[in-house]
C-alpha cells in the first residue's frame, strides 16, 4: 500500500528543505544564520540547484529518508578520519577512484566486484611504489548526481532539462524532469551497493592468498612491458615471502582491506536527510585537534557532554565540488557542521586567500586530516596556480593539516572533431607528475590521487599503451556524463606513479 504523506512525520528540517526545493512559493535566502543546523543551510544562497514540481512528493521522498537507517556508522567514519590523519602526517597515500556518474544500472555484482578488484591492485602498486599504507576510498555506492555548466539542453528543437544524474531524472528525454522519488531510489541502490562491497570484502575478494590477475596482454612496447612485469614480480614474491614465514595467518590482514565509499554532496535535501546526531565512539573521542583555532562560525559538531555528534550517513566521506564552494553558499554551511572527513575540489578561479578562508570555516578546530583539497587545473594549469595556494596553506594555521590529492581528470577534459568528450592519457599523466614535482619543489608533498575510473573495458579515454585513439572511441563508450579510465588505463597510471614515487 502506498504511504500516505499524513504518516510520514517529517520534521522540521525536512519541511525546511521541501519548501525550498519546490517551484511553490519558494522562501527567499538572505545568507543570514545563527549557528549550525542540518537545515541551516536552506537559509544561504545555492547553486546547482535541483526544484522539483510537486512539494508533497519531495516531502514524502524527505520523510522516507528521515526515518531510513544509516548507510554508515560512526565507527566506519571515525576508522577513516584516523586513517586520513596518518596521510596528511605522511604517513599514508590516499587512493580515490570511481565512476564520473554512477547509474542505478551499476547496482550489479560484477561491477562492483569489478571496481573493488581495480582500486585493490592499483593500491598494491601504489603500496610498492610509495612503501606507504595506502587508504582506499570508492566513488562508489552515492556517486548519482553531477553538476552540470547548465540546467537545460536542446532536444529535437525543445528545451528540456539537461540530464542530472539517475537520483534527479532519467537520461531518456522523456524522463528529464527532475522526480523527488529518485532520492528514495538512490538511498537504497547506495544501500545495496555497500552491502554488497561489505559483503565481498568479508567472503575474502580482497585476499591476497588468491592470484591476481594483472594481465599485460594490451601493453605493446616492450620496455614499459618490462618494467611492469618487474614491479608485479617484486609484489608477488614480497607476498610470497610473507606466506612463507607465516606472516600471513589470521591476524595479518591479507584476506581483506578497509575500502570506504564517497560521493560529491550535491543534493542537500537528500544529504540532510541522511545527517544524524550519533554517538562518536569513545576511542575517537580524543582525536589530533590542535590546541589553537581560527577565527569562524560556531559549530554544533564538536562532541558535546553526551558523547555526540552530527555525521552524513549517506557514505563515509563527502566532498564540495568546485562549482559549489562559494564562502557564503548553501554547501559550505552544511559541510562545515559534519563530523565526516570532507573533500573540497579546488580549481583555477580559487584565490588563495580565499582558499584559507574556505579552511577557517571548514576545519575551526584544525583536525589534521579533516580536509582533503582535490585539486583540478589542466595540465597547463598547474605549474602557475598550484605554488601558491601551497604556499598560502603552509603559511596559515591549517598548515599539517590538509590533505593534498591530485585530480587529473577534470581539468583535461576535450572534444574531438566528432563532438565526443575525452581525455587523453597522456595528460592525465602529466598533470600528476606535475603535481608531485611541484609538492617537492614547494616543501610539501602529495598525499593522493581522485580518479575517475571503471573496472570495465570502456573505450572512454584516449592513449596508453592500449594506443586507443579518437576513432576508438565508439566501440564502448558507455558513460552518460565524464570519460573515465578502463581497468587499464587505470593500473597503467598506477605503475607510472609508482614509478614516480619510488624514484622520489
Amino acid at each position: 500500500m502506498e504511504e500516505s504523506i499524513e504518516h510520514s512525520a517529517l520534521s522540521k528540517a525536512g519541511e525546511a528543505a521541501a519548501s525550498l526545493k519546490t517551484t511553490v512559493d519558494r522562501p527567499q535566502t538572505n545568507g543570514e544564520t545563527s549557528g549550525w543546523t542540518p537545515s541551516s543551510w536552506t537559509t544561504k544562497p545555492i547553486k546547482q540547484d535541483v526544484v522539483y514540481d510537486d512539494r508533497k512528493a519531495v516531502a514524502k521522498a524527505l520523510a522516507k529518508l528521515e526515518r531510513s537507517p544509516p548507510i554508515v556508522t560512526p565507527t566506519e567514519i571515525c576508522k577513516l578520519k584516523k586513517s586520513l590523519e596518518d596521510v596528511a602526517l605522511g604517513k599514508a597515500f590516499l587512493l580515490q577512484g570511481g565512476d564520473c556518474a554512477e547509474l542505478f544500472d551499476y547496482c550489479e555484482a560484477s561491477m562492483i566486484e569489478s571496481k573493488i578488484k581495480l582500486l585493490l591492485q592499483m593500491s598494491l602498486v601504489l603500496i610498492y611504489g610509495a612503501h606507504k599504507p595506502v587508504v582506499r576510498i570508492a566513488r562508489m555506492a552515492g556517486q548519482f548526481a553531477k553538476p552540470r555548466s547548465s540546467p537545460t539542453e536542446q532536444h529535437n528543437g525543445k528545451t528540456i532539462h539537461a540530464f542530472r544524474g539517475d537520483n534527479i531524472n532519467g537520461y531518456d528525454p522523456d524522463e528529464r524532469t527532475p522526480d523527488p522519488s529518485r532520492l528514495v531510489s538512490a538511498y537504497f541502490h547506495s544501500a545495496a551497493t555497500s552491502n554488497y562491497l561489505r559483503a565481498s570484502l568479508a567472503s575474502g575478494i580482497a585476499d591476497l592468498h588468491s592470484p591476481l590477475d594483472w594481465g599485460l596482454g594490451h601493453v605493446k612496447e616492450t620496455g614499459i612491458k618490462a618494467k611492469y612485469e618487474r614491479i608485479i614480480d617484486s609484489i608477488t614474491e614480497s607476498l610470497r615471502f610473507m606466506r612463507t614465514v607465516g606472516a600471513d595467518s589470521a591476524s595479518s590482514g591479507l584476506e581483506t582491506v578497509d575500502l570506504y565509499t564517497s560521493h560529491e554532496g550535491l543534493l542537500l535535501e537528500y544529504e540532510q536527510s541522511l545527517t544524524r546526531r550519533l554517538k562518536t565512539p569513545a576511542a575517537q573521542r580524543t582525536g589530533p585537534v590542535a590546541t589553537e583555532t581560527v577565527n569562524s562560525p560556531e559549530r554544533e559538531s564538536t562532541v558535546s557532554d553526551d558523547g555526540k555528534e552530527w555525521y552524513n550517513t549517506s557514505a563515509h566521506f563527502i566532498w564540495i565540488g568546485d562549482r559549489t564552494r562559494a564562502l557564503n553558499g548553501a554547501h559550505i554551511e552544511y559541510f562545515r557542521g559534519i563530523a565526516n572527513p570532507i573533500g573540497v575540489k579546488v580549481g583555477p578561479s580559487m584565490a588563495p586567500d580565499e582558499l584559507v578562508s574556505l579552511l577557517n570555516i571548514l576545519n575551526p578546530h584544525l583536525e589534521t586530516g579533516k580536509i582533503t583539497l582535490i585539486t583540478r587545473y589542466g595540465e597547463h594549469k598547474i605549474a602557475s596556480i598550484l605554488p601558491a595556494h601551497i604556499r598560502a596553506v603552509q603559511r596559515s594555521p591549517h598548515h599539517g593539516t590538509v590533505i593534498w590529492q591530485c585530480d587529473p581528470m577534470h581539468g583535461n577534459t576535450f572534444s574531438t572533431a566528432q563532438g565526443i568528450k575525452t581525455r587523453n592519457f597522456s595528460s592525465i599523466l602529466s598533470e600528476l607528475s606535475s603535481a608531485l614535482s611541484i609538492h617537492r619543489e614547494n616543501d610539501s608533498f602529495l598525499g593522493g590521487v581522485h580518479l575517475e575510473l571503471t573496472g570495465e573495458a570502456v573505450t572512454e579515454c584516449v592513449g596508453g599503451s592500449e594506443g586507443l585513439k579518437d576513432v576508438d572511441l565508439s566501440t564502448n563508450y558507455t558513460s552518460y556524463c565524464d570519460p573515465r579510465l578502463n581497468e587499464k588505463q587505470a593500473l597503467e597510471l598506477a605503475f607510472l606513479v609508482a614509478e614516480s614515487l619510488r624514484g622520489r
